[in-house]
């Protein structure tokens, strides 16, 4: 029987200089290398990663979020179609939600921005948020440094549209735009200390045809929601736009008040320093990370555990007094 042949594996500096020239499947390979959870790939990706930091280029960040329904994906497609057809490179992280049984997810945006997908110019990435909070994919900063490695000029985060939770997008990119329905003001209650205090603008989706006048009412109760709200930024108050995919009304509305809002940050140094705290946020962030894999992993923790969960289920013990002892077993060795 002949023996199976193994799968070429590019080398680091292979990946790199494929990144750097543009190439997208070198590109793809090493965004599943860095959102691998295989101890063997952790070396090669932080290797690429490091080698992919140190290109500078100037880009604009932009996660947009909203609500199921809000029309994320045709939103993002029209958007889309504004920013190549200036001849800037487009790069869509579209995250989709993951079971929370079966851990699988439909990735299904790619399908649904079917003429993006056919652009040269642009590159789209569905990711599973694989259970993690905020909107976004464990991986999805270090995505976003490897696209930017890879040329494109504007990367957008397309977030999983929850609710609160998608703040954690802001610790990543520079303007967060809030995507909204026509009529939606009831959910302004549920929403507007998490995500509202975070959005650098609002676009009230699907304002065409009848649900044009529920849109102008509903473009008046974010107007005066936002007031309310702490400024984001001193220099800048949030605006709240008509539009609609369909139509084209209001996309290069958005567009420009995105750009116009990127060069007084960068005039005023203040994207300089945003990146730099986020680049201090994902250092903490991985510091959890690898020390949670290491403490899951360790031979003494796996012996303890179930023994100490069993104490806990039982109310022999709190969990918190369960923790202490699991932590201390874990430092005692190293």
């Amino acid at each position: 029987m002949q023996e199976k042949r193994k799968p070429y594996e590019p080398s680091v500096e292979e990946m790199v200089s494929g990144i750097l020239e543009g190439n997208r499947r070198m590109l793809s390979r090493a965004i599943t290398l860095v959102e691998s959870t295989k101890p063997e790939h952790e070396s090669k990706a932080h290797e690429i990663l490091d080698r992919c930091l140190a290109v500078k280029k100037e880009t604009i960040r932009i996660g947009i979020t909203g609500s199921p329904g809000a029309g994320k994906s045709t939103f993002i497609e029209a958007l889309g179609k504004e920013i190549t057809g200036e001849g800037l490179r487009l790069a869509v992280l579209a995250v989709d939600p993951s079971s929370s049984r079966s851990g699988g997810s439909i990735l299904g945006d790619k399908a649904r921005m079917e003429r993006l997908a056919a652009n040269p110019d642009a590159f789209i990435r569905p990711t599973a948020s694989s259970g993690h909070l905020g909107g976004t994919s464990p991986k999805t900063h270090e995505a976003i440094l490897l696209c930017e490695a890879a040329g494109f000029d504007v990367v957008i985060v397309e977030t999983v549209g929850v609710g609160q939770s998608e703040i954690t997008a802001d610790s990543m990119v520079d303007f967060i735009l809030l995507l909204m329905l026509p009529g939606s003001g009831d959910e302004l209650q549920g929403i507007k200390r998490g995500i509202m205090e975070v959005a650098d603008a609002i676009a009230v989706t699907k304002s065409d045809g009848a649900q044009e006048p529920l849109a102008m009412v509903s473009k008046a109760d974010f107007q005066a929601a936002l007031r309310m709200l702490p400024q984001k930024q001193q220099f800048h108050q949030p605006k709240v736009f008509l539009t609609s995919a369909v139509t084209g009304r209001g996309i290069a509305d958005v567009w420009v008040e995105i750009r116009e809002t990127l060069a007084a940050m960068r005039s005023g140094n203040i994207l300089q320093k945003r990146r730099k705290e986020q680049l201090k946020q994902l250092l903490y962030t991985s510091i959890e990370t690898i020390l949670k894999a290491k403490f899951f992993n360790d031979d003494t923790v796996r012996g303890m555990l179930p023994g100490i969960e069993q104490q806990v289920l039982s109310e022999t013990i709190s969990p918190f007094s369960g923790a202490k002892t699991l932590l201390e077993a874990f430092c005692r060795k190293q």
